[in-house]
């Protein structure tokens, strides 16, 4: 079997193919990144090292609101089920990545909210996607770059 669909190259060619492509490896040298950060829980990264946490966790460090996010509202940001999610945050919560408490707005609610270990890698994200932005910028060019994420934010809006 080849990486290449003989006869039919246009599906590993086009837009949401190179989109996909893109994401996965940008995610990957991401989580590698946050691997070998010093400020990075000790625990996680050995964890991010050795691959058992992936872009699907990157979804809770990207969509979490600071004061916490209600399970259903994290879903939705993220694109994902809320029994996904649900198993999603399980996992984070035996990490030490976030915790639940209850939601002050409502009693019958929750929120997920990041724990100390958590900020730390939030912390370790937010350095981690700036240098990967800077590769990605010397791997293309600034201008390339530029134009990238302008046209990706009007296609995404």
């Amino acid at each position: 079997m080849t990486d290449k669909a003989p006869g039919n190259p246009w599906r590993q060619t086009h837009m949401g193919y190179w989109l996909a492509q893109a994401s996965l490896r940008f995610d990957a040298r991401v989580l590698a990144l946050m691997a070998a950060n010093d400020g990075m829980p000790l625990a996680l990264a050995h964890l991010a090292a050795r691959g058992h946490l992936t872009a699907a966790h990157v979804h809770i460090t990207r969509h979490l609101a600071l004061e916490g996010s209600r399970l259903t509202e994290l879903a939705a940001r993220a694109g994902v089920s809320k029994q996904a999610m649900g198993k999603l945050v399980d996992q984070c919560e035996a990490w030490d990545l976030v915790r639940r408490q209850n939601d002050p707005r409502d009693a019958r609610a929750c929120l997920v909210v990041f724990t100390p270990a958590g900020l730390s890698w939030l912390q370790a994200f937010k350095e981690a996607v700036a240098q990967a932005q800077t590769e990605l910028q010397e791997a293309v060019g600034y201008e390339v770059a530029t134009v990238m994420a302008l046209g990706l934010e009007a296609y995404a809006a």
